[in-house]
């Protein structure tokens, strides 16, 4: 594979002939299939090539270990290998990085990997187990339980047997101080369902779950924020599609601006979902709910324009791949938002709250809802679990509301 990125045959020879070869020619075989540029993946093998250099005869390279990498990364100050430029240092440490995760992948390595994050607590690793055995929790939920239960394991111990009403009360007083309603309700939730669980395995007092305040918070006390219907439209029309990223952007915001979808749903959709015969795709949401929604003309057409034309070559099925080298699936929702709120900021669209991806969803129910939708079909697109949830929306119909509105006692009408 070393002759897709080098021309010349001495030097392809050179790399195959010098220490290690074989690794070399293995590593710019993966970089291939990942989909590397060849400037880049040539970078990437130059590097790794230094690095064996440096590593001299009488190391194997089967016992390195990632202590080597800093190593080699304080050597890159003081440099004075011949042959080997070393102008920028980050990028070829970066580049032994990801030429080490080839050897771990591959198996060259022996050595064990260095522990150099801190295990979590017993406490908090059995509760994680017991909630996907007892309850089927994902694990995007357990990391977000974790923001606060780490903490609340140094702030009060690890002792669940000392565990008491008042330290368990002020850990989460103060925490909801600091930030805002969502993140303080997730925290009491989180220490709730802990304290359960602790209560279930028998190390703690029983009731000491009904120590956790709930927060204060008024049903549709707010408005949900959206944008006009020329202003989603703008974002859409933004995305070039002259290009693959443009492709792939405009495929994202017509799930999101025309069924509502979440970011984490689209983060999930792979090319199974898609029922092309019938126009269906379904959708993974909240709980792992399987939903089919209906696959409309505009939406199957961007999708299949960015399959057909757009899509990098890659052995996942994830629906939406990262547009550069390691073509794999994008990393989590936060990459959706990302792209929606690139796309604003391109049309000078002011994005009315946090979370781009969310407004979009806010906006198509808003505009459903001025079309005569009823809340009951706004719920089913939405997939609302209680069509409670979806009546926060009647209050941004401001015509329909008008015509209810009683006057307020001596004052004329509006």
């Amino acid at each position: 594979m070393l002759a897709e990125f080098f021309d010349s045959p001495l030097r392809i020879q050179e790399l195959r002939d010098g220490p290690e070869g074989r690794l070399l020619e293995g590593f710019a075989e993966e970089l291939c299939q990942a989909g590397y540029a060849e400037i880049t993946a040539r970078r990437h093998i130059r590097a790794a090539e230094h690095f064996i250099y440096w590593t001299g005869e009488g190391t194997p390279i089967t016992t390195l270990d990632e202590r080597f990498v800093e190593d080699f990364a304080r050597h890159l100050d003081r440099c004075q290998c011949p042959r080997y430029g070393h102008t920028y240092r980050l990028d070829l440490r970066n580049s032994v990085r990801l030429f080490f995760s080839y050897l771990r992948r591959a198996g060259v390595l022996v050595a064990p990997i260095s522990e150099h994050t801190v295990q979590d607590p017993v406490l908090f690793a059995s509760f994680c187990q017991w909630m996907r055995q007892q309850r089927g929790t994902c694990d995007r939920t357990l990391y977000n339980y974790g923001l606060d239960l780490r903490d609340l394991l140094k702030s009060v111990g690890e002792d669940p047997g000392k565990f008491e009403a008042h330290s368990l009360r002020k850990f989460v007083l103060e925490r909801s101080q600091h930030c805002g309603w969502a993140s303080a309700k997730r925290c009491t939730t989180a220490v709730r369902m802990f304290l359960r669980f602790l209560i279930a395995d028998g190390k703690c007092s029983t009731g000491l779950d009904a120590a956790i305040p709930a927060l204060a918070h008024w049903r549709l006390s707010s408005l949900p924020r959206y944008l006009q219907s020329d202003e989603v439209e703008r974002v859409i029309a933004s995305c070039d599609p002259a290009t693959q990223v443009g492709r792939r952007d405009r495929a994202i915001l017509l799930l999101l601006a025309r069924l509502g979808l979440r970011a984490g749903d689209i983060v999930q959709l792979r090319l199974g979902d898609l029922d092309w015969k019938e126009a269906w795709i379904q959708v993974s949401g909240k709980g792992r709910c399987q939903t089919r929604l209906p696959l409309t003309q505009e939406i199957g057409d961007a999708i299949a324009t960015y399959i057909k034309d757009a899509r990098p070559q890659t052995h996942t099925d994830t629906l939406f791949i990262r547009s550069r080298a390691p073509f794999r699936a994008l990393r989590s929702h936060c990459a959706i938002s990302v792209i929606v709120t690139r796309a604003m900021y391109r049309v000078g669209v002011t994005c009315p709250s946090r979370g781009a991806a969310h407004v979009l969803r806010h906006s198509a129910a808003s505009s459903m809802l001025r079309q005569g939708a009823s809340l009951q079909e706004i719920a089913v697109i939405l997939r609302h679990r209680s069509i409670e949830t979806t009546e926060i929306y009647a209050k941004v119909d401001v015509i329909a509301l008008r015509q209810i509105a009683q006057p307020w006692p001596e004052v004329e009408l509006c």
